[in-house]
């Protein structure tokens, strides 16, 4: 489809949210690097486009809109605020060759302190009645329950920690519960470097950024990390029981308070669950049909950490979601300079819609 039908039904979206009680803003097309960088760490690069300004430094193409309306929000904004805005994005695509690299993305985020649950209901009615017509599949999920039961896990900080910081990595995170577990043997070249008495004989000449002090920090890190006792095999299977599942949010949340009752960690997050059901239901939302899948949103919403969604076509099998949103109170954390507050949103790919309407009529 042309720039100007996506434009075109970008600004319906937008004008949409308006009438819903959004104010409109804009965001640069420039971003500065750094702040994504901080957030998501070096393999922010490979999927966003990254140059160089003479002033500002390195910059990156707009790869969203959540990160600077927050931005904006911490610093200048009011509360509560609704926000709405429309579009070009700019996402590197290697892993996905035929999907668009630039794209239209029309948003809505709601910051307010009030009812979580009440907004997050608010975020999702207004998304699933805006896309009623498109037949789309919508899916839920909650990544602040698994968060709640890795924080809950019997184990050593450090590994708490990195659990946290790979939950977003499916493969990783598996592999790492898999090892604290005790289920697979260490490297045969990770032992003998563990088990030497000076790690750095035979090293070599010194390459890279890491210094010897740091070399030796971390050897006696991963020291420390063997010394840990292994997980234990219920909490594994525990948390392994959460990740499978995914069935109707009645029944889902149901299985989810039987698991509450031997992982108390996270108790307080599955009844925010319940309170969602609840507001969703409030809203007109058929919670008893709508889906839950506990895994849902772990390898794309990298800053998303409770609620989250998608709306799929599943006609189009190898299309991204048609909308995706979710809870990031931890974002306003951590760019807020010392404020936080309650935060949700969503987005819309605009030209998915306009390819959806132009098979319609075909």
């Amino acid at each position: 489809m042309t720039t100007a039908e996506n434009r075109a039904k970008a600004a319906s979206l937008k004008a949409r949210f308006e009438a819903a009680g959004a104010a409109p803003v804009d965001c640069a097309v420039l971003q500065p690097a750094e702040v994504l960088l901080d957030l998501y760490g070096e393999d922010v690069r490979t999927r966003a486009f990254v140059t160089s300004d003479p002033v500002r430094g390195e910059v990156m193409l707009r790869p969203d809109f959540t990160v600077p309306v927050v931005q904006m929000h911490m610093a200048e904004g009011a509360e509560p605020a609704r926000y709405t805005y429309a579009g070009e994005v700019f996402r590197r695509q290697e892993d996905h060759p035929e999907r668009a690299a630039e794209y239209f993305q029309v948003g809505y985020e709601v910051f307010d302190r009030e009812s979580p649950a009440a907004a997050d209901a608010e975020v999702f009615a207004l998304f699933f009645e805006t896309l009623k017509d498109y037949h789309l599949s919508p899916v839920t999920g909650d990544i602040g329950i698994l968060t709640a039961a890795v924080q809950g896990l019997q184990t050593s900080e450090p590994r708490r920690a990195a659990l946290m910081r790979h939950i977003w990595r499916p493969r990783r995170f598996r592999a790492l519960l898999d090892r604290y577990a005790g289920r697979v043997p260490m490297p045969a070249s990770r032992a003998a470097l563990l088990s030497a008495d000076n790690p750095l004989d035979g090293a070599g000449p010194m390459i890279g950024l890491r210094g010897e002090d740091e070399i030796r920090q971390r050897v006696d890190a991963l020291r420390k990390d063997a010394d840990t006792p292994a997980l234990p095999s219920e909490q594994v299977s525990l948390i392994e029981a959460l990740l499978k599942v995914s069935e109707a949010c009645p029944f889902a949340l149901e299985h989810l308070r039987d698991l509450a009752v031997d992982m108390p960690a996270i108790s307080v997050a599955v009844e925010q669950f319940g309170a969602r059901c609840d507001a969703m239901a409030e809203r007109g939302v058929d919670v008893d049909t709508l889906a839950f899948d506990a895994g849902y949103g772990r390898s794309s919403m990298e800053y998303y950490d409770g609620f989250v969604f998608g709306f799929l076509n599943r006609q189009q099998p190898n299309w991204p979601a048609v909308a995706t949103g979710g809870r990031y109170d931890a974002l306003t954390r951590q760019l807020g300079q010392g404020k936080e507050i309650p935060a949700v949103g969503a987005v819309i790919r605009a030209g998915l819609l306009v390819d959806m309407d132009a098979g319609a009529g075909a």
